[in-house]
């Protein structure tokens, strides 16, 4: 564990007790040394995208955050830096978003960045109750948001999860049927879009006919996929206030559900790291105050 000061805000800042922060694939992909020759950093690199807590202080010129208050903040893009996986953080004042009543710590972090990047998926995919989906990656905390915001368009979706828990899970979810991907893929009846947040792009707009639409949370392009005549989509996710607060309120009235599978105490973060290259299913948590 390493122990860095943390000043006091500036202004336009809070100081942020975290209470909850969650564990994301840029972080396991950090931690194994896998972006530091492609990705900007800053030391100290601090792992973590998404936390919640409660405002120890705020800097000058805020007015409309307040000590004690409840919230929830994510940082988007791909710099590394000093990051959410802490027990204290300084952030922008205007991107931190009150928690509403009745969601706790541990559902805002876990939603954070994986809720933002599913919602962009499928709005991006345009997804109308004439659409027939394949959320692939579907385990996944991305592809589980991406499951429930689809079915909520009133599409019909298919999601990728292997036989057993994980095929009950999506399910759950709200999945209308699941396909096998560890027994080769097969297109479903009249596929007319794929949200993508995990497997081979190249294979799965493979399925797509002409005019299908490819929506991918890791990157892939037309170049990828090697077709011309699908309109492929590689989403940047942006966590604007507006955007996280609309999950976190989808998640208050119980429209969104957040599949936390488990949760570590703040020492056991490494092995939060470890577990997520594992077969896990949903979210996992780091509760920093244990």
């Amino acid at each position: 564990m390493l122990d860095i000061p943390v000043p006091n805000p500036g202004p336009g800042q809070v100081r942020v007790a975290v209470e909850a922060a969650s564990v994301n694939g840029i972080d396991a992909a950090t931690g194994a040394g896998l972006l530091w020759d492609s990705v900007p950093h800053r030391f100290p690199v601090v792992l973590g995208r998404d936390f919640a807590g409660t405002v120890e202080r705020v800097g000058p010129g805020v007015a409309t955050i307040r000590p004690r208050d409840r919230v929830a903040g994510v940082i988007t893009g791909m710099t590394l830096a000093r990051g959410a996986l802490t027990d204290t953080i300084i952030f922008d004042a205007r991107s931190v978003v009150p928690l509403p009543p009745g969601i706790s710590e541990e559902q805002a972090a876990a939603a954070g960045l994986a809720a933002v990047t599913a919602k962009a998926l499928v709005d991006t995919l345009a997804l109308t109750a004439d659409d027939i989906v394949l959320v692939a990656g579907a385990t996944g905390g991305v592809g589980a948001f991406a499951v429930q915001l689809a079915r909520a368009t009133g599409a019909t979706v298919y999601a990728t999860a292997r036989p057993g828990e994980p095929t009950e899970f999506v399910r759950g979810l709200g999945a209308n049927e699941t396909l096998d991907y560890t027994d080769g893929l097969a297109a479903p009846p009249g596929l007319t879009a794929i949200a993508h947040a995990a497997g081979d792009a190249a294979t799965l707009g493979a399925m797509l006919p002409p005019g299908g639409r490819f929506s991918s949370a890791i990157g892939a392009t037309a170049e990828a996929i090697g077709r011309d005549d699908l309109t492929v989509t590689p989403i940047q996710p942006t966590a604007t206030p507006e955007t996280v607060g609309t999950i976190l309120d989808a998640i208050a009235s119980g429209a969104l559900r957040v599949p936390i599978t488990h949760t570590y105490a703040m020492s056991d973060a490494p092995r939060a790291l470890a577990d997520f290259g594992g077969h896990k299913l949903g979210k996992l948590v780091v509760d920093t105050r244990r």
